[in-house]
């Protein structure tokens, strides 16, 4: 497609939603398109990768690739976190290939150079010959490992692979703004309060199917039955955030009425209310009065999306089986979602279908994004053709 009828298409995605189309099929299927956005939103922005309880003690470490790139989770002695390449400075070898506790330094397999929790060169064994640990040519300080850039908010490590991206605070300051109310401390439920869910659908549209309530009646009844579409408002932070909130939250329950403990000091609102935002580009939170949720989006290939489901309390010990009832239950309403996300998937191979519709009263927070995603793309193409 010539480059003026590229941008001319994202035009028709970034116009007033009255008259927008959705991003074009290749944008789901095309290896080269994909490519290409990968750079613009998920290179050059604050994508998640992980979350800190990943790594929940010091010396833990996990490697992840992200986009193909061999990343390393670290937690070190003192407890902060830190994400490096997880390549050696010698040969690029992969340092660590499962999650473990690290004990005593971070060991290249192949020379054993060895690397400080903190990513620093400490040890080259027979760099200079044999019995000769050292050389005048190789200086330990340049060596250390790759730190990539990034930042925990709410326990969820956001990176940005292009280094050059604006603070994370200034980008979403007014998210924090938002959710300066419901910044309390969280605690990871553990064990079963995790899961993760493999399902075969681009990224992008697990993110525009949890940015609207539109879908509940037909898609998720249960929930519908008491938290029901007319209960629901938008949530729109053009460039930044966009999803839903719900003025009707109940409170799960036990066998005998027990209930999760609340966040200290809420305001009234959070009696009934719960609010569910995908911060651009992968990650989907939510949060209620008594506990929180995180959903980090993997994007393995251009169809498929691993989801990671993590669960937050206001205390680090909570009932057990309140804690399972409520992940079964998060599942179940996850799981609901699959069948759209996945068929939303097949129909991007229909070559009649030019990108679909939004309505202007419930597709306010879809189209957001779907603005957002074609505006960074637009820019990437503005740059390089400059």
């Amino acid at each position: 497609m010539p480059k003026d009828r590229e941008l001319n298409v994202l035009d028709a995605v970034r116009a007033p939603i009255e008259a927008a189309r959705g991003l074009p099929n290749s944008h789901y299927i095309d290896p080269a398109t994909i490519a290409e956005e990968n750079e613009a939103v998920l290179r050059r922005t604050w994508a998640g990768l992980a979350v800190g309880a990943d790594v929940p003690e010091p010396s833990d470490c996990k490697p992840i690739e992200f986009l193909g790139q061999p990343l390393l989770l670290v937690r070190d002695k003192d407890g902060t976190l830190r994400v490096f390449e997880n390549i050696c400075r010698h040969r690029g070898m992969i340092l660590v290939e499962e999650p473990r506790k690290i004990e005593g330094a971070i060991r290249c397999p192949y020379h054993s150079w060895c690397y400080s929790k903190d990513g620093r060169l400490v040890s080259t064994p027979h760099v200079g010959g044999p019995g000769q640990n050292s050389h005048p040519q190789m200086n330990r300080s340049d060596l250390g490992l790759i730190e990539v850039r990034s930042h925990v908010w709410r326990d969820v490590v956001f990176i940005n692979l292009s280094g050059d991206a604006a603070p994370f605070e200034e980008v979403h300051a007014d998210l924090l703004s938002r959710w300066s109310d419901v910044e309390k401390p969280l605690y990871h439920g553990g064990w079963d309060s995790w899961f993760t869910l493999d399902v075969q659908t681009n990224w992008k549209l697990a993110v525009e199917n949890y940015c609207e309530s539109y879908h509940l009646p037909w898609v998720h009844p249960g929930l519908n039955s008491y938290s029901r579409l007319e209960d629901h408002y938008h949530i729109e932070s053009p460039g930044n955030y966009s999803g839903q909130g719900t003025y009707v939250y109940r409170q799960l329950e036990g066998q005998d009425g027990e209930k999760f403990p609340d966040f200290d000091g809420l305001p009234d609102f959070w009696d009934a209310g719960g609010e569910y935002v995908a911060v651009y580009p992968n990650v989907l939170l939510g949060v209620q009065r008594d506990h929180a949720f995180a959903i980090v989006l993997e994007p393995v290939s251009h169809m498929q999306t691993r989801e990671h489901v993590h669960l937050y309390y206001a205390q680090p010990d909570t009932d057990a089986a309140l804690r399972q009832k409520n992940a079964t239950q998060w599942k179940t309403v996850f799981v609901e979602d699959i069948f759209v996300v996945e068929g939303m998937q097949k129909g991007r191979s229909a070559p009649g279908f030019d990108g679909g519709r939004f309505s202007p009263a419930m597709d306010g927070p879809t189209h957001l994004f779907h603005d957002w995603v074609a505006g960074k793309v637009a820019a990437l193409r503005t740059e390089r053709d400059a």
